[in-house]
């Protein structure tokens, strides 16, 4: 009897174990394998699978899972392994002792590729981040960028772009971006050198947050003039370009190709980059707003976005409605918020746009009107407020804002007659901005197709049908999944 119960319960484990999903360090085991692979066959796309891949085990290291893969990827006793487990926490080191004596049998100095090298920098500096650990992060990715000036392999080059990124953030976590600078023209330079078109991709844009987080905009246009630009290999980093681009641009008082940079960038960042969407929109909100435009309602009810475009919504409706009070108003209550993003300054700019919206309503709304009330309506604050608003309404009708004459000798405005917009050329122009929209986007969505290699040379059996059909759904899921920490 006791047996046949000792019968049943045997085979009880074996199913459980067989049943249970993967660990994460059989994960990042797989990857190595990959990793391993992809180096071989010199393929850059097994690489940038990797890249994915890790990203989706992000949440689930720890020190325990990271010592494990050390030891099982590492040669235990090397220099850079005893440099890499100095940067785990030791509060498990009883656990680190156990996967050590279980999985540093399993293998012996088998891994010696510089690609698996730069991979252990890589998950100790994302796990240092993830836990805070800013001093030993900024050691870490110190260490790895002087590993990755002597390497020159090309399946290293899509792992460097990553550590280039993260040697920066753990810097500008700290306060301490300026200190990193000279060094990345270094690292450009020497990417320059090698042919490294996603490093240089990734490099420009860290120097070009590096000089905008010091408001030095002078020195990012100077350096983006003159920097080598190509085909872009990476989507994320060219979001990115084009967000600092169209910063740049609106200092410059460029509005036009600002919006256009902003809007592209919005458009096609990926959806999990929630924060980096709401930033391209608050800047694409006030360029519109410079440019005399009003943004249409659905700009501000985005998903997950209503709350953080709010301030920017009040602001909109002072500027539609051309009353200067409400406008000063919005500005003092989010003052702390448009100083945060960095875009109090523009708002200061806004101000000439309140007065001639409101300058504009009253010229459609009145045939005459007195420049005292002109001055009334418009709530100007100023000493003389009559002779303001006389030479307010004189360089109105200067630039073509609105039709309309002034009496000196009364002391009115007087407006003239609007004509039918369809007899001029606006909608024209109009039209003509809205084909060229379309024709862009239907070029860029061209150049963004992939085809496979010499598939018109050689047929694709079934067997690599089917492997190829797996790995695009594999792409397809971990895209999907991918958490927005690259913005």
């Amino acid at each position: 009897m006791t047996q046949d119960v000792e019968m049943k319960e045997l085979p009880a484990p074996s199913n459980s174990a067989s049943s249970s999903p993967p660990s994460t360090l059989q994960h990042l085991k797989e990857i190595a394998s990959l990793i391993e692979t992809g180096a071989y066959a010199r393929e850059v796309r097994r690489i940038m699978r990797v890249v994915r891949l890790t990203m989706a085990l992000r949440r689930k290291l720890n020190a325990t899972v990271l010592a494990s893969f050390l030891n099982f990827s590492l040669t235990p006793g090397s220099e850079l392994h005893g440099r890499l487990f100095s940067y785990l926490p030791k509060e498990d080191e009883h656990d680190m002792d156990v996967d050590t004596a279980t999985s540093g049998t399993q293998i012996v100095a088998k891994h010696s590729l510089p690609e698996l090298e730069i991979y252990c920098y890589l998950l100790v500096l994302i796990f240092l981040i993830d836990q805070k650990r800013y001093n030993e992060a900024k050691a870490c990715a110190s260490a790895s960028i002087a590993r990755l000036k002597n390497l020159n392999r090309r399946t290293v080059d899509v792992l460097a772009s990553r550590l280039y990124f993260y040697y920066s953030l753990s810097y500008e976590l700290t306060g301490d971006l300026a200190e990193i600078r000279g060094n990345l023209l270094s690292l450009h330079r020497i990417a320059t050198l090698r042919r490294d078109e996603l490093g240089q991709e990734t490099l420009l844009n860290l120097l070009l947050r590096n000089y905008l987080h010091y408001n030095l905009y002078d020195q990012a246009e100077k350096l983006r003039s003159k920097a080598p630009r190509f085909e872009a290999h990476s989507n994320q980093q060219f979001c990115r370009y084009l967000f600092y681009l169209g910063k740049i641009r609106t200092i410059q008082l460029e509005y036009t190709d600002a919006k256009e940079s902003l809007l592209q960038a919005a458009r096609k960042a990926p959806v999990a980059a929630l924060g980096f969407r709401v930033q391209c929109n608050k800047w694409a909100i006030i360029v519109r707003l410079l440019l005399g435009e009003i943004p249409e309602r659905t700009v501000f009810m985005q998903k997950g976005m209503e709350n953080a475009l709010r301030p920017y919504f009040e602001l909109t409706n002072a500027v539609r409605i051309g009353d200067l009070e409400l406008f000063r108003n919005v500005a003092e209550k989010f003052s702390d918020t448009f100083n945060s993003d960095r875009t109090h300054n523009l708002i200061v700019r806004l101000r000439h746009n309140v007065i001639r919206t409101g300058l504009r309503n009253i010229s459609i709304s009145y045939s005459r009107i007195s420049l005292v009330d002109v001055a009334k309506k418009l709530r100007l604050d100023s000493a003389n407020p009559v002779a303001d608003a006389e030479s307010i309404v004189s360089k109105a009708i200067r630039d073509g804002a609105i039709d309309a004459t002034i009496d000196h000798a009364n002391g009115w405005m007087v407006s003239k007659e609007t004509g039918d917009i369809y007899s001029t050329n606006e909608p024209q122009f109009a039209f003509n901005s809205r084909i060229a929209f379309c024709l862009n986007m239907h070029n860029e969505a061209v150049r963004a197709l992939r085809f496979p290699p010499n598939s018109h040379k050689e047929k694709e059996s079934a067997e690599k049908r089917r492997e190829r059909q797996q790995q695009e759904q594999e792409l397809a899921k971990h895209i999907a999944e991918e958490d927005d920490d690259e913005f």
